[in-house]
């Protein structure tokens, strides 16, 4: 069964889920610690190493129109260094609102941080699932 992993970017944490594309579901796996928008790459490494995924999609948050913002030009950027460091399959695809919806499953109201990384990786799984279902509809 082919496996995915997500990524949900940000400057000081990145969320990362792993999905299954034949069920098309995603779990929230972790969070990686970034240094405006640095992560530890050793840090990728174990975790691409682990589940040799066959395909990695990151969320671009896009505009409201679809343009590019400042922070998805990070994430694509994030993703082409995923590519070149570990020759992985890249995927994008617009991560809008995925926060707000990893907020609700989480039932979640109050200030990101503190949840250390959880409300990260519930994002990086919306963003994964939102991939896999694009890809069988």
């Amino acid at each position: 069964m082919p496996l995915a992993i997500g990524f949900d970017f940000g400057l000081t944490r990145i969320g990362v889920a792993t999905g299954q594309t034949l069920t098309q579901t995603a779990t929230p796996l972790t969070a990686v610690v970034a240094e405006h928008g640095v992560p530890d790459w050793d840090d990728i490494a174990v975790i691409l190493d682990d589940w040799k995924p066959d395909i990695v999609v990151v969320g671009l948050p896009l505009h409201e129109d679809g343009s590019m913002s400042e922070m998805a030009e990070r994430a694509k950027t994030f993703g082409q260094r995923l590519h070149g460091k570990f020759g992985v399959q890249i995927a994008f695809i617009d991560e809008y609102h995925s926060t707000r919806e990893a907020r609700e499953h989480l039932n979640y109201h109050g200030k990101a941080s503190d949840l250390y990384g959880k409300l990260d990786a519930t994002a990086a799984s919306v963003i994964l699932e939102r991939w896999l279902g694009d890809q069988h509809a």
